[in-house]
């Protein structure tokens, strides 16, 4: 019974990430990076083991594809995929939360009153707040870039946004995007302190 609730908890937590990347508006993007860190001597780079996606001990299709993005993302920029001894651990977690929204906006609705001077109802306007309440679930997914030797994090990439529908063929390309807009943020490339211009995140 644990088994099957741990594993139908994972299959959540993972299936909304490729939602989150389905989000119309696409998700908030956000970074940090630490200032005394020095990039100019990292080249290579590994999956820290275990991953925060994989804490259940085994690879699924989407944490697999989520590590094929960010391998590609990081070998655009120059850096070696080296499993006995990388310069940085790449983690990459994802989790979801029940949100609620509650929204007030004026409203105006009419009582109506019967004059006998005008011998006909008279409408009277009043004025209140009407108030909407929302649920939603917001998903977050990261990816943080820890220095290897001195066990530090020193680099991580934000998304958050809503979890939202999306045709299984279009989740796939939306996903990659995603990874892609996170590591936009990353303005480093292997051997090279300098920080280069950030392609901006999709919209």
């Amino acid at each position: 019974m644990r088994q099957a609730t741990s594993f139908l908890t994972r299959a959540l937590l993972l299936g909304w990430v490729l939602l989150l990347a389905a989000c119309a508006t696409g998700p908030r993007i956000s970074s940090e990076a630490d200032p005394s860190a020095d990039f100019a001597g990292y080249r290579s780079f590994s999956f820290y083991s275990p991953l925060a996606v994989e804490s259940e001990g085994y690879a699924t299709i989407t944490s697999a594809r989520l590590k094929a993005a960010a391998r590609a993302q990081m070998e655009s920029r120059g850096y070696v995929y080296d499993e006995k001894s990388p310069d940085l651990w790449l983690n990459i977690n994802a989790y979801m939360q029940e949100k609620t929204d509650v929204v007030s906006m004026p409203d105006v609705d009419y009582n109506y009153y019967y004059s006998y001077r005008a011998r006909r109802y008279v409408a009277v306007p009043y004025w209140y707040d009407r108030t909407n309440v929302y649920q939603y679930t917001e998903g977050t997914l990261n990816f943080d870039l820890v220095d290897a030797k001195r066990n530090q994090l020193v680099w991580e990439g934000i998304a958050v946004g809503r979890v939202a529908n999306a045709k299984p063929a279009e989740r796939a390309a939306r996903l990659d995007q995603a990874v892609a807009d996170i590591f936009a943020r990353y303005p480093y490339r292997a051997g090279s302190g300098t920080p280069v211009v950030p392609v901006a995140p999709r919209k």
